[in-house]
Parts: structure tokens; sequence; C-alpha cells
């Protein structure tokens, strides 16, 4: 079962049908929205300052979300994928967005809707990163346009496999589209 930890007053609040891995850690003031998954090692600590996830986010194996005490605030939309061994501190993602493997979002970045964030990228603090840009790079810079509409048909695909993915080991009976 995660280690879900109460911290200063805040326990953390985990929405409808959302999976949080076996050794997955949420401390303190985190609100988590409804469908998401949390996966293997990832770290939530909502101790210094406030951690809101939206709806039918995932949150892959590794990664650690943290904030700056009295400074800055992680907000995730919803539809948001964010990769392995990410590290998010004090940003603000919105919808559809992507974060990929091994990148880094640093505090008061924030990276706008629908837009990629290339594996092992550096986001650097204070970065905007607009609607549909893909961005890659330490530091990160950008790199190009996408298609909104592909950009968020693939997000959201991504968000809704993460989705079938947590049901393997909450609903390990029922059957799986993806063996039909």
């Amino acid at each position: 079962m995660a280690l879900i930890m109460p911290l200063r007053g805040k326990t953390p609040v985990i929405g409808k049908d959302t999976f949080l891995a076996e050794n997955a850690t949420v401390v303190g003031d985190v609100v988590i929205g409804e469908e998401c998954s949390v996966w293997f090692n990832t770290v939530l600590r909502g101790d210094v300052n406030w951690i809101k996830i939206g709806d039918r986010v995932n949150i892959q194996d590794g990664s650690v979300l943290h904030t700056l005490f009295k400074k800055s605030t992680i907000e995730i939309g919803n539809d948001v994928s964010i990769g392995h061994n990410v590290t998010i501190h004090g940003a603000k993602i919105h919808d559809y967005a992507l974060i990929g493997m091994g990148a880094v979002v640093m505090d008061d970045a924030e990276v706008g809707e629908g837009a990629l964030v290339a594996a092992g990228s550096v986001v650097l603090s204070r970065t905007k990163i607009g609607p549909n840009e893909l961005w890659a790079g330490a530091p990160a810079k950008f790199v190009k346009m996408v298609n909104p509409e592909q950009s968020k048909e693939i997000n959201q695909k991504i968000a809704h496999n993460y989705l079938l993915y947590s049901r393997w080991y909450t609903h390990p009976d029922e059957p799986n589209p993806l063996d039909q």
C-alpha cells in the first residue's frame, strides 16, 4: 500500500479511481484528481507548499514533485503525462501536456496546453512554454510548434493508456482490451 502521510495539519486528498503504486509516497498538502495513476517509486511531497493534480494525470515511475517553501507550488491540469524519472519543482503544467522521461521542470516554469517537453530536457526557472510548443535540450529551448489536434490526440491517448494500465493492477480480472 502506498505511503499516504499527513503533515503539518494537511492530509493528501486522493480522487476516485486513482491508482497509487505500492511504494508511491504522497505527503502533506497534495490533491490528486480522479482516474490518475502515481507509479512505482514516485514521490509527491507537499510538505513545504501545495501540489494540485487534475484528472487522468499519470506520474510515471521514479518521478519527484516538490516545491519551495512559501514560494512555489505545483499545479498540473487534466490529461497530463509525466514520464519516468521526471522532476517537477514548483511549476505549472497545463492540460494535455507531456513531460518526457528524465526531464526537469524548475520553479515558476509554465508548460502550456498541449506542449511537449522532450526527454532529458531541463526547463529552467521562470521559463514559459507556450501551447503546442515542443522544447528540448539542457537548458530547454523552443524547437517547433506542433499541430494542436495531433498534440491533444497523442497526449490524451497516452493519458488514457495509463488509466488502462492502472486497471491491470486494480481490476486484474477484467478483460484487457489490448489483448483483443
